[in-house]
């Protein structure tokens, strides 16, 4: 069960808004605001090129320029890959957006000037494109064919949702509704609103997208095949809003069949990474171990992941030294990932506490010096020692102890963590006397009304005369006070 507190995590504002170092936008659509971008000094362990590969859509441009913004020694490359992306979208707003990034890092770029020439070519031709296809929606609304109707709502919102118009584009996909004339209709209409609403940063409008989908009418075989893209979508919102456990849940749930089905969205690497950092912050040895590594359906997604696997084993295995060292080293990459970088300081923090609470777990009293070679190897040997109250070991030790997470005291003159655990010898001692005092009691009424009624001594109620109506008299001795 998780201990830990859930009001340190992230504010529902936090939660609700978009991408961290790209932009945000609110649920109904006001404008981006533009954030601080996270600097990675670190080379990340993954290649652009292959990490990029494994998506598709907007998705790629997202992850292009996050990477562009906060990681200078891949910002060159991350940054022209993403006005490439701009380019082929015909996302001016975008295009824009990454040339003046790359303008930062390297002006004299050829790529990082503005081409005016295509910008206003794009223009011109999305504005086309916008006036001939609502054009021929108003003819198709004139003629009351719903199937013309509805496929010329959804080319406008894919239109839309190509160039960047994202309010747009969820209008014209909520107007379908009305003509979908079969399930699968409904199915990819839903599917498209789910992809605006990640994008948007609009979970709660996922949540609710995802619902309708199981909610459908589809076929057996049709909802089996869209199983694990809805579960994979209502597993990430559930994870955007900081619900780790129950993020952890979905995600050990998606079906091994999502492979590459939901590019544009999530990867099969992200659940394996998603899912296992998730279950880390909020799950205990035992339930890791019967939930995750036990678990035949996501150890697919796993061995995608060998890392992630290693990670939740050491874990299990009171090797959290060797858990930490992994997550530190793939910290660079999870600091790059546009669904997880707003979070990972937070999953960190949990998991390093959730290590020191089931460190303390089996162990009354523990030395500072075994307890720092273990979660602060750093101050070993340096000017700080694990004993002195200015260490910041100690300090995020008595944080802790505050906060209610562990049930313990610091003893700085011995050096020690001293758990307040009771002492389960004296407690069983104390439960087993007051069982054979209870068992003298009872015994010693038992064998005194076996005595009294040995000896004849039991006083028998006598029978009333009579039916005894209301208003009878009774016989001495058989009123209802005697």
């Amino acid at each position: 069960m998780d201990t830990l507190p859930d009001a340190s995590g992230p504010s529902q504002a936090d939660v609700e808004a978009a991408h961290v170092g790209v932009t945000s936008e609110a649920a109904a659509g006001t404008k981006p605001q533009v954030k601080a971008p996270v600097r990675v000094e670190e080379l990340p362990k993954f290649d652009l090129d292959t990490y990029i590969s494994n998506y598709t859509g907007r998705t790629r441009y997202d992850r292009l320029y996050l990477i562009g913004t906060c990681s200078p020694l891949l910002a060159h490359d991350a940054l022209k890959a993403a006005i490439a992306e701009a380019k082929n979208s015909g996302d001016v707003f975008r295009y824009e957006k990454a040339v003046r990034a790359l303008a930062e890092v390297a002006p004299s770029d050829p790529d990082a000037s503005f081409n005016t020439l295509w910008v206003e070519k794009t223009r011109r031709s999305v504005l086309a494109q916008t006036e001939r296809l609502e054009h021929e929606l108003r003819g198709y609304k004139n003629n009351l064919i719903k199937e013309s109707i509805r496929m010329g709502n959804e080319d406008l919102g894919n239109h839309y949702y190509q160039t960047g118009d994202l309010n747009a584009a969820s209008k014209a996909y909520s107007r379908m509704r009305d003509y979908c004339t079969t399930p699968n209709h409904i199915t990819s209409m839903l599917f498209k609103m789910v992809n605006v609403g990640v994008e948007r940063g609009d979970w709660l409008s996922v949540q609710s997208n995802v619902h309708r989908l199981r909610n459908s009418l589809s076929k057996p075989e049709d909802a089996a095949k869209n199983e694990s893209k809805v579960s994979a979508a209502w597993a990430l919102s559930q994870m955007q809003q900081g619900a780790y456990l129950e993020a952890a849940n979905a995600f050990l749930v998606i079906p091994a069949d999502l492979g590459d089905k939901y590019n544009e969205v999530i990867t099969a690497n992200d659940v394996a990474v998603y899912g296992g950092l998730c279950a880390l912050a909020s799950m205990n040895r035992d339930e890791l171990q019967r939930n995750v590594l036990e678990n035949q359906t996501f150890r697919n997604f796993l061995e995608l992941e060998p890392h992630i696997r290693r990670a939740i084993a050491f874990f299990c295995n009171f090797k959290f030294r060797s858990c930490l060292d992994i997550l530190d080293a793939y910290q660079p990459d999870y600091l790059l990932d546009i669904h997880l970088q707003r979070f990972i300081p937070h999953l960190y923090k949990r998991i390093r506490t959730k290590s020191i609470e089931q460190y303390m777990i089996p162990f009354s009293r523990v030395t500072l010096d075994s307890m720092a070679k273990i979660f602060a190897p750093e101050v070993i040997g340096g000017e700080a020692r694990p004993t002195d109250i200015s260490s910041p070991f100690v300090q995020e030790l008595i944080g802790l102890i505050r906060d209610g997470v562990l049930d313990a005291r610091v003893d700085l003159e011995q050096g020690l963590l001293v758990s307040n655990q009771i002492d389960l010898r004296s407690e069983v001692q104390r439960t087993t006397l007051e069982s054979l005092q209870e068992f003298n009691q009872e015994a010693h009424w038992r064998i005194l009304r076996a005595s009294v009624l040995h000896a004849g001594l039991e006083i028998k109620p006598e029978k009333r005369e009579g039916p005894g109506p209301k208003g009878t008299r009774y016989p001495r001795g058989m009123g209802m006070l005697d």
